[in-house]
């Protein structure tokens, strides 16, 4: 009853952004250029703008400006951590989102009042389409992932927050009221131990008998949640018959006291999940219509995995969103996410490098996507790979198709080949290694995991704990040790191998290149190395 209530109250909240974003269906080149001259109107008198071109009052003057990577806003983000005001926006900096980072571990983007409504915008458009489409999905909870905290929450030197503290913050002003629809509270984030935080998660999910919706992002995440199950049955049904939380691990003692009184005994409920088996998700949550998650590109295997386990339940994958910028969500009569152009200002490369706006796509057509948006970043190249598959009205229905940069990217890693080039020279130079030949790659022999190869004429054995120092380092990529902590990747391993230049070359030709093409790489993002290495 609580559920349904606030999610149509949420849907009417909604209504706005999804009628704005239905009138911009017919109008892509005035919504975006409309965008466009706000962001220059509202930040002509900041630090970057000032620097590169000022006054800017066009499109054909904005279009001097260069296109940008992370490394660019580096010591302008130093700036703002600093509290300088007027960086990149004349808006203050509310906090900093971590995302992975080449040059650096992380990458610390700011978020602005105006960004986070930009994100809200495409995501109301999003729930008024589901919701509307699917009117069953507002009569009951839904399970919104939540992520651990890894690190609790911490701060600049000018106090200004790095992360948000709860997943509904996320949402803005929506959150507080989306929040009294979830099946699991947002004080499991604070579970800093991972099985702890699986099994309290778990508990929450199996008392909920009216579970409508899961949104997670990795599909990987929902069938790693599940896979406990079975060992976890009996206590799991104990604890909802008592209503009691007795997690495998010891949780902090106000998280325990405080989720103690969101949860209650319900002995009809463990009675009946006792006469069901622990992998028949059907029968545990009869009314699950719908799981969104992430369904394409290196996704899209795990996704048909998911379907497998929910057969009755639509797997809707998906939009294409990035910590940087909201860049499509899914509509129910599209198969690919539309282009939220009501969110951010747009650009495309082509293959050849030509620049288009959103309103001169072409179906068929693939193209690397560039934004600006209320956040102050400024033609910023985000290095996903689109294919136009259809359009809505006027606005390009995409389709994620990789990363044009090199990133090794299975479950949310992020690993990119800069990155993991500066962390293995760092290892080898400490251990005095010289190796003809090296590599990092995805191995989905056994657990999934990352594995180092390595031609060491005359040396027999690698250093001891060489793998654990490896793994240790890769962590401080904030997106890796997040899959790590979750158990989506297992421990790096560290291989010898003999000739590897000359395997590594025959399977690279093997593979279609011609040989004046292949170059060395010190990250690789397709598995199955180990085979080549070994033949």
């Amino acid at each position: 009853m609580k559920a349904g209530l606030a999610n149509r109250l949420w849907l009417a909240a909604s209504h706005r952004s999804a009628q704005n974003f239905h009138r911009a269906s017919h109008r892509v080149a005035e919504t975006q250029s409309n965008l466009l001259q706000t962001y220059l109107n509202k930040n002509k008198d900041t630090a970057y703008l000032r620097r590169y071109a000022n006054p800017i009052l066009s499109l054909a003057t904005y279009q001097s400006l260069p296109l940008t990577t992370y490394d660019d806003y580096i010591p302008f983000i130093e700036r703002i951590a600093s509290g300088e005001p007027n960086v990149l926006t004349r808006e203050p900096v509310q906090l900093f989102e971590l995302s992975s980072g080449s040059t650096a571990p992380s990458k610390m983007i700011p978020y602005t009042r105006t960004l986070k409504s930009e994100f809200g915008r495409g995501l109301s458009a999003w729930i008024q389409d589901l919701y509307t489409h699917h009117p069953a999905l507002i009569t009951g909870p839904a399970y919104w992932s939540i992520s651990p905290l890894t690190n609790g929450l911490r701060h600049t030197s000018a106090g200004i927050p790095i992360g948000f503290e709860e997943d509904s913050a996320y949402l803005g002003p929506l959150g507080v009221l989306i929040e009294s629809a979830l099946a699991v509270p947002n004080l499991v984030k604070h579970i800093h131990d991972i099985d702890a935080f699986r099994y309290v998660t778990l508990l929450f999910l199996l008392h909920c008998t009216d579970l409508r919706l899961i949104s997670v992002w990795n599909p990987t995440f929902l069938t790693l949640l599940l896979a406990p199950l079975n060992g976890w049955w009996d206590f799991l049904l104990k604890d909802i018959a008592n209503g009691t939380i007795t997690p495998p691990s010891p949780i902090d003692e106000k998280i325990h006291k405080a989720l103690l009184n969101k949860i209650s005994r319900n002995t009809q409920r463990a009675i009946y999940l006792s006469h069901i088996l622990p992998t028949d998700y059907t029968a545990i949550w009869k009314h699950l219509s719908l799981i969104s998650c992430w369904a394409d590109g290196a996704s899209e295997p795990y996704a048909r995995d998911l379907q497998g386990k929910f057969p009755n339940v639509i797997i809707q994958p998906k939009g294409l969103l990035a910590t940087e910028a909201f860049v499509s969500f899914p509509l129910i009569d599209q198969a690919n996410g539309a282009l939220a152009v009501t969110s951010h200002y747009f650009e495309f490369r082509t293959e050849s490098g030509d620049l288009l706006p959103a309103h001169k796509l072409e179906r068929g057509l693939t193209y690397s996507v560039i934004v600006t948006t209320g956040g102050g970043l400024y033609r910023y190249q985000l290095h996903d790979i689109i294919e136009v598959t259809d359009f809505y009205n006027q606005i390009p229905c995409v389709k994620f198709i990789g990363k044009s940069d090199k990133v090794s990217d299975y479950f949310g890693e992020k690993l990119n080949e800069k990155f993991v080039a500066d962390v293995l020279k760092k290892i080898f130079e400490k251990h005095s290694l010289h190796p003809t030949f090296y590599m990092l790659a995805p191995d989905d022999v056994g657990t999934f995991h990352y594995t180092l190869y390595l031609d060491l004429p005359q040396v027999t054995d690698l250093p001891n704990d060489l793998a654990i120092e490896l793994d240790f380092s890769l962590r401080k990529n904030f997106h890796y040790d997040y899959c790590r902590r979750l158990g989506q990747l297992a421990e790096t391993q560290t291989i010898l191998v003999k000739n590897g230049n000359a395997a590594y070359i025959h399977a690279c030709q093997m593979h279609g290149q011609k040989l004046g093409d292949i170059k060395p790489s010190a990250l690789q993002k397709s598995t199955g190395w180990n085979r080549w290495f070994n033949d």
